[in-house]
């Protein structure tokens, strides 16, 4: 008689939206899964928040690349709509307001863009923007066949000549912002088709020119939302876990990954708990410095140079995100709304050389309500703004002290939640981290009166009246 196989087991530690993923990836592929979770929810960064009625999508707000959602779906002998999960696209992309009270129109209606384009570029503007889009369409194609679908375990993964003669295809040597003066001769497009550098925490000056890919996904395939809030896929993808035998443990944080005595592999993870979990593949996705420097970390390890070198790298910008439940709808509002500020280059130098608010932030306004009525009670919306700001300095504690000068301003007042009073006129280039921790109450105040004022100036929506509740997001919330 055969001898029975022995199932082979995985740990995920991380129930985001890569550990849910992998985790069905993994049990169709034939392997007992554990996911290994610290929170009470499943989706890290990309849950939901609740109030009154009210939902607003804590992390992601927009879906690009879409196909690939369908693929992962596909992979795991599903779909998307088969699992109850609507994509609704939105239309327009975006609108971005800018200082003199102009606004631009992005869409994946062609039709709308020569309007728009041709009202500042001219009549040969629009052949410059289809120029734009075929670049743009090249980074993408070589980047999704060439990066993305392709697993990069060593130097050698780099070195494929299908990779290699496409490189500089890809201009990975200059920036968004030179690859799109370009095809732009106005300071005003070059903002519009550069500042989604900002997804990815990077200034457009120094972002590679490769990642024109996300405008052009934007373009050409639109940007969606998911009825019900992005966590739906996050359920979804639980959901076909769950029906593969994934085991999924809430509030169950992790003190180690173990490794094998050689420290060549990873045997296992020990809880906080003190239980010791073991199997023959462990994934890892929680943040990458964190785990080679909390879960990785030993003195004799051999991971701790590495640890070491990758907190010694650069890092992106974060952000604060304020949740407004608002007594009413903002017409003037779309789903996606861009204000650009007109100190465009100052204050992403603000952001990502002096790891500071800018005294005029760019900052995005996400209205999932316009979109997807349940976001929200009839005749309400739901807000969500998201303003870049520095990383946390490496002398940050967790202090958050009260702030006290001059000027009293009930606005801020009422949001700093440490009673914090700040002046109307903000220091040149924004606040400074103090010696002892960024000043995060202050910011936060700052950034919300910058915010309605700004909104206010080039809507003529004043917002602040009409805010019911208000929740928060900084640096410090995102780490934790």
């Amino acid at each position: 008689m055969a001898e029975k196989v022995r199932q082979k087991t995985a740990i995920v530690v991380g129930a985001g939206v890569g550990g849910v993923s992998t985790a069905a990836r993994l049990a169709k592929a034939g392997f007992k899964v554990t996911v290994l979770e610290k929170n009470d929810f499943t989706g890290g960064r990309c849950s939901l928040i609740h109030k009154d009625g009210y939902r607003f999508d804590q992390g992601p707000s927009l879906l690009l690349l879409p196909q690939l959602f369908h693929d992962t779906f596909r992979d795991l002998d599903t779909s998307l709509s088969a699992e109850g999960v609507e994509l609704r696209k939105c239309e327009p992309n975006y609108n971005l307001w800018f200082g003199d009270g102009e606004k631009f129109t992005l869409s994946s209606d062609l039709s709308v863009m020569k309007s728009e384009v041709e009202k500042w570029e001219g009549k040969d503007g629009f052949e410059r923007y289809l120029s734009f889009l075929q670049e743009s369409h090249r980074h993408y194609e070589i980047s999704v066949r060439e990066v993305l679908r392709k697993n990069f375990t060593g130097l050698g993964g780099m070195l494929r000549w299908s990779f290699l003669k496409s490189l500089f295809e890809l201009h990975p040597f200059e920036s968004i912002w030179s690859r799109a003066s370009e095809y732009f001769w106005t300071e005003r497009l070059r903002r519009v088709f550069t500042f989604g550098s900002m997804y990815m925490g990077m200034s457009p000056f120094d972002a590679p020119g490769t990642y024109s890919l996300l405008q052009y996904t934007e373009l050409a395939e639109g940007i969606w939302y998911p009825i019900g809030g992005f966590h739906r896929i996050i359920e979804a993808l639980v959901g076909i876990g769950e029906r593969l035998g994934v085991e999924y443990r809430l509030s169950t944080p992790i003190s180690r990954i173990l490794l094998s005595p050689d420290g060549s592999r990873a045997t296992g993870v020990q809880l906080t708990s003190g239980e010791t979990v073991t199997a023959d593949v462990v994934v890892n996705n929680t943040d990458l410095v964190y785990a080679y420097n909390n879960l990785l970390a030993s003195p004799s390890s051999s991971t701790s140079s590495y640890a070491k070198s990758l907190s010694q790298r650069p890092a992106s910008c974060s952000s604060i995100s304020f949740y407004w439940a608002l007594d009413t709808q903002i017409p003037q509002l779309s789903a996606h709304n861009i204000f650009l500020a007109d100190e465009y280059r100052e204050s992403f130098d603000n952001i990502f050389k002096r790891q500071l608010i800018p005294n005029e932030p760019s900052f995005y306004v996400n209205v999932p309500s316009r979109v997807d009525a349940s976001a929200a009670p009839r005749g309400t919306d739901a807000i969500v703004v998201l303003v870049p700001v520095g990383h946390l300095a490496e002398e940050t504690d967790d202090s958050r002290p009260d702030i006290s000068v001059a000027s009293l301003d009930a606005s801020s007042i009422a949001t700093t939640g440490s009673g914090a009073i700040i002046s109307p006129i903000p220091p040149k280039g924004g606040l400074t981290p103090t010696s002892n921790a960024q000043d995060w109450p202050a910011m936060i105040s700052l950034a919300r009166r910058t915010i309605l004022s700004t909104i206010r100036a080039r809507t003529g929506v004043d917002l602040g009246p009409h805010i019911l509740h208000e929740l928060t997001n900084d640096p410090l919330s995102w780490r934790d």
